[in-house]
């Protein structure tokens, strides 16, 4: 029996476990730097397994490290459990249904991806022992990923800095391993200060903070047509200084989004949009203040872990679905846009041209997409790990095909069964490509050389600024 099927039958001999702590994460949805239930409850898993358990790394109250073995080589494993805001849904229901009007919810299935991870680490540890194996493997419970990249600050601190390899995956409706590409992103404040009046007694008096961030944000939208074709910007008002329109605002605040393909890239639009607020001040009489909050960097895979990755995602490909299970995912898929439907078709005729028809029959992609469509165009702070360590993400099938990411179908999905099994599934290639370089030191080896080859002389941006800190805004 290979290493693969022994690390697989420990995985599945524990889903009901892993499959619980998911489905708790999910019930304690939990944003930003505010996971406590969610990390505690797997630290307190992971000490009632024998891994020695460190709390509250790099000033994150919700980060954590659980660690078994000694030695070289290092393996990280990468979890995150942080939910979004506005997203909360009813489990298993097709329709909008919050459980909370305006509460959070996992619309990006982070409470899969943790869970995954740590299943991975747990089996790895088990056979460790059966088989005494040397070296150490690391979970590392990375929250706030969404919004303030937390990884970013685990990096700045060196919790990284002793780890030979990287591997983690993101729940999706394609079996894929990552390719190189995800937007470098700034994440930035900017609040505009004026003068209070009555704004039909004494308008002449008035300052308007909020006339500063509309004027900002018309500055902003025009930029767009003198920009690369690969950025993204995108703002939410936070706070329009009041519900009185007879009151001129005294304060008002943005918050932006910039995103670009490398960090220099997105460090010039960056000042460029500094200068549009600035202008908007000017032009309104009021100040402006400028924080930036976080910053993520772009991913770089490594070829050698991304080989392995998919080598043996096809090893235990198809996961296999039953006729209750495509009609769970069915009734999901009849229920996203008809937008999200037309991208759907789009992408299987990229996958399989001709054949693109017969994919759309089932609503699973149960099989291994090995055509590169391009880095995607998000955001994520694996990017920033991955300056730092060689590291190998891929994308597992929790949902059905053509959801949208951070949409409450996503949520919806989230506890039901096609989650579960592409949860246990991504674990298990975890586990079994992280005995691949826990076991051989010349593919560590041939991992570090490919990663410095791609680097080609660059070094780690760290687009933080020096005072910023891991924080609830």
């Amino acid at each position: 029996m290979s290493h693969t099927q022994d690390l697989s039958r420990l995985i599945q001999n524990r889903s009901d476990e892993f499959i619980s702590i998911s489905d708790d994460i999910w019930g304690f949805a939990e944003s930003r730097f505010q996971e406590f239930r969610s990390f505690e409850r797997q630290a307190a898993y992971m000490e009632q397994q024998g891994f020695r358990v460190k709390r509250g790394i790099a000033g994150e109250d919700t980060a954590f490290t659980a660690e078994y073995g000694s030695g070289k080589p290092v393996i990280a494993l990468l979890g995150e459990y942080d939910a979004l805001s506005g997203l909360s849904q009813k489990a298993d229901e097709p329709c909008r249904c919050p459980l909370q009007e305006g509460g959070d919810g996992h619309g990006c299935g982070h409470n899969l991806l943790g869970t995954a991870s740590l299943a991975a680490a747990v089996a790895l540890k088990e056979y460790m022992a059966e088989k005494n194996l040397p070296g150490t493997i690391r979970y590392y419970g990375c929250p706030a990923e969404e919004n303030a990249g937390g990884k970013a600050f685990l990096v700045r601190d060196g919790a990284f800095a002793d780890c030979d390899i990287a591997i983690t995956w993101h729940p999706g409706w394609m079996n894929q391993v990552t390719p190189s590409g995800s937007l470098a992103n700034f994440r930035v404040f900017y609040t505009f200060h004026g003068k209070s009046a009555h704004a039909a007694g004494a308008p002449h008096l008035g300052r308007s903070a909020l006339d500063g961030v509309e004027i900002m944000d018309v500055g902003v939208n025009y930029m767009r047509e003198h920009m690369i074709d690969e950025a993204r910007i995108h703002y939410a008002i936070i706070n329009t200084g009041g519900t009185a329109p007879n009151v001129v605002q005294s304060e008002a605040q943005v918050l932006y989004a910039i995103r670009a393909p490398k960090v220099t890239q997105v460090k010039e639009l960056f000042e460029r949009v500094n200068d549009c607020a600035r202008g908007a001040a000017l032009i309104t009489g009021t100040t402006v203040d400028i924080r930036q909050v976080a910053a993520y960097s772009d991913y770089h895979a490594n070829d050698v872990i991304s080989e392995k990755l998919g080598e043996h995602m096809k090893e235990l490909l198809p996961i296999g679905y039953t006729d209750e299970e495509l009609e769970y995912a069915k009734k999901f898929q009849e229920v996203i846009t008809d937008l999200d439907k037309a991208n759907l078709k789009d992408t299987a005729k990229k996958l399989c041209g001709k054949d693109s028809g017969k994919v759309l029959e089932k609503p699973l992609f149960d099989f291994l997409v090995e055509k590169n469509l391009g880095g995607g165009k998000g955001s994520t702070d694996v990017g920033d790990v991955s300056w730092v360590v060689p590291t190998g993400q891929f994308n597992a099938v929790t949902w059905c095909a053509g959801t949208p990411g951070h949409a409450w179908q996503v949520v919806a999905q989230g506890k039901g069964p096609v989650a579960h099994k592409g949860m246990l599934f991504a674990a298990k290639v975890m586990a079994a490509t992280a005995y691949d370089f826990l076991t051989d030191p010349d593919l560590v080896e041939q991992a570090k050389k490919a990663w410095l080859e791609d680097l080609d002389g660059e070094t780690y941006p760290n687009a933080l600024p020096a005072d910023a800190k891991p924080e609830i805004w």
